[in-house]
């Protein structure tokens, strides 16, 4: 069986960054894709998303992103995206799902090997840009499984003319959930509720991205799993979001119920809040599942990861096996992020060839 220098798992932004880089540096490798098309997660997003209410799409290596366009953004990126790879001839496999990757000692020596049902790969190093869009996060609270009205989450959200005359119950304190508001208060009734306070901020600089960026790295750095940056950066309104901040959506927020109940919310206080639907706004956690055989993960739950120089969006290599890289984890789970991270994963697949001397031109 053929043995890749490197294999790359998932060709979102981060994947087709690393492989614009591994192809630049001359290293064997290929790219498997669990989905269908090109496009990532972007694809999965729902049809009112517009290029205009994305935060920011960064630039691909060599490719500008689309422009701000009232388009949606579930099919511009994907089309960008598909036009990335075959212009530049990337090697992607597509549908790949991969189940598992572990770590065999062969006649070529120890490799890490690729499974995808009957399928497999075997690489001397993996880069893991799967992202977090497969892995949405569900906060388990009291009576949950009870409740008889509809319960959705960010990854199934099928865009707002699905709630109207619908009582609405908004779960979740980062962008997300603003942006939900701020489509569904100007047409149903709503409610908000949070763990925390939300932070507002009327403008952002390059210090509060930068300080929100190290603190996920300071986890990553100690093993510890990423966390939410919003408690850092804050929380602005856009435009679109004026309308449903003037009906008082945002002021009311609440804080979070005790209990779920078949028809609605308790909170600690006893007050009983009826709704139709709770749309649980809660985030991601990284979809890594299928790294598990590798035993990456720490004592504190978390895949340390090290980086070279002082950008912290180069940390991408596994503390505990250096061969596995990944980007769109911790401090590079940005599209920003993702692209320096493709990087900064190629050029430690380079010096781990190096490292194991391998005879190859992808080391010249």
């Amino acid at each position: 069986m053929r043995v890749y220098e490197s294999v790359v798992i998932g060709a979102g932004q981060a994947g087709l960054a690393a492989s614009y880089h591994l192809k630049r540096l001359g290293i064997d490798h290929v790219v498997l894709d669990a989905d269908a098309r090109p496009g990532g997660a972007w694809q999965h997003r729902w049809d009112s998303l517009t290029m205009y209410d994305v935060h920011r799409v960064a630039d691909l290596p060599g490719a500008p992103a689309p422009a701000v366009s009232q388009e949606r953004a579930n099919q511009v990126v994907p089309e960008w995206f598909g036009r990335y790879e075959s212009e530049r001839a990337l090697p992607v496999i597509r549908p790949v799902p991969v189940d598992r990757v572990t770590s065999e000692v062969t006649d070529d020596g120890e490799l890490l090997v690729v499974h995808a049902g009957e399928r497999s790969w075997r690489t001397r190093t993996l880069i893991n840009a799967t992202g977090t869009w497969t892995r949405p996060f569900l906060p388990s609270y009291p009576g949950r499984e009870t409740f008889l009205g509809e319960q959705l989450h960010t990854a199934g959200y099928p865009g707002r003319e699905h709630f109207r005359g619908k009582r609405v119950l908004v779960v979740g304190g980062g962008a997300s959930a603003v942006q939900f508001l701020g489509e569904l208060a100007p047409i149903t009734e709503t409610l908000w509720a949070t763990r925390r306070e939300p932070v507002w901020r009327e403008h952002f600089d390059e210090s509060v991205g930068r300080d929100a960026v190290t603190m996920v790295q300071e986890r990553v750095a100690r093993g510890l799993p990423p966390a939410s940056v919003v408690s850092v950066t804050g929380l602005k309104l856009r435009e679109q979001e004026r309308e449903a901040e003037a009906l008082g959506v945002y002021a009311a927020r609440r804080p979070m119920f005790s209990r779920i109940e078949p028809t609605g919310v308790r909170w600690s206080t006893g007050e009983f809040e009826p709704v139709d639907v709770i749309l649980w706004a809660t985030g991601f956690r990284p979809a890594a599942d299928h790294l598990a055989p590798l035993h990456l993960r720490g004592p504190e739950g978390g895949i340390q990861l090290l980086s070279v120089g002082h950008d912290v969006q180069t940390a991408v290599t596994a503390a505990v096996d250096p061969r596995v890289q990944l980007v769109g984890y911790g401090p590079s789970a940005s599209t920003i992020g993702a692209s320096r991270a493709g990087r900064a994963a190629a050029l430690a697949v380079s010096r781990q060839l190096q490292a194991m001397d391998v005879p190859d031109e992808a080391t010249a």
